[in-house]
């Protein structure tokens, strides 16, 4: 499934990771990378590696937090809100094709049962 949304993406050159990430930081705004990685059931490595990408592309900005300098705080850019606004009909898409190919009961089940695995 991964595979059928980093195809969708490919236009804006983003990763579903990537977008994930993105749409996180758009809902919570600025987040340690700790709970960001928690928010989006990554662990902190591998928010790092996604991290990186997005912030040399001016799409996440990372500041050391202010009450704890061994804090790194991520802040959605203005560049990252515009990316989210240009995948969203991409996804929007691939969402389609891959609830249709599932059959809507189906799509909603996963859907339901991946967001419960989040909250664990």
């Amino acid at each position: 499934m991964t595979a059928t949304y980093d195809a969708a993406l490919k236009p804006v050159d983003l990763r579903i990771t990537q977008f994930s990430v993105l749409r996180t930081l758009s809902r919570l705004g600025p987040v340690s990378v700790t709970r960001l990685a928690a928010e989006t059931a990554l662990d902190r490595s591998t928010m790092g590696r996604n991290l990186d990408p997005l912030e040399r592309r001016g799409l996440v900005r990372l500041e050391v937090g202010e009450a704890d300098q061994r804090e790194r705080v991520v802040h959605l850019t203005a560049a990252g809100t515009a990316a989210i606004d240009s995948a969203m009909p991409y996804w929007r898409e691939a969402q389609g094709r891959v609830a249709d190919a599932m059959g809507p009961s189906t799509f909603d089940d996963v859907a339901e049962r991946l967001s419960a695995l989040q909250r664990v």
